[in-house]
């Protein structure tokens, strides 16, 4: 099952400095499910001056209750970056220029 993240992080004075201070842990965490294959794509969402304020994947997990097990384990959730955090099941069709859905 295939879901659509998108993340946004706090608004607080100090919510760029908790993302750079947790961006490491976030980014082994982001490896090491990657290399399950469960990581389809994701990347930083930034802000009209180039900030980052969120994040956006496309990840694959057997069903919902093995993403949201992933989820409460996120570096990012566990620190408090992401303050809102919207999650649909998607459907891939396109990826890397192959039809790889339906």
């Amino acid at each position: 099952m295939q879901f659509l993240v998108i993340a946004y992080d706090g608004k607080d004075e100090g919510a760029l400095e908790r993302r750079m201070n947790v961006r490491p842990q976030h980014l082994e965490n982001m490896t090491k499910v990657k290399e399950t294959g469960r990581v389809l794509c994701a990347g930083g969402i930034k802000d009209s001056d180039g900030r980052p304020i969120g994040s956006a994947m496309i990840m694959e997990f057997a069903d919902k209750a093995a993403f949201d097990e992933y989820l409460k384990n996120e570096p990012y959730v566990l620190n408090k970056v992401w303050k809102d955090i919207k999650v649909e099941p998607i459907s891939v069709v396109v990826m890397n220029d192959e039809m790889v859905g339906k």
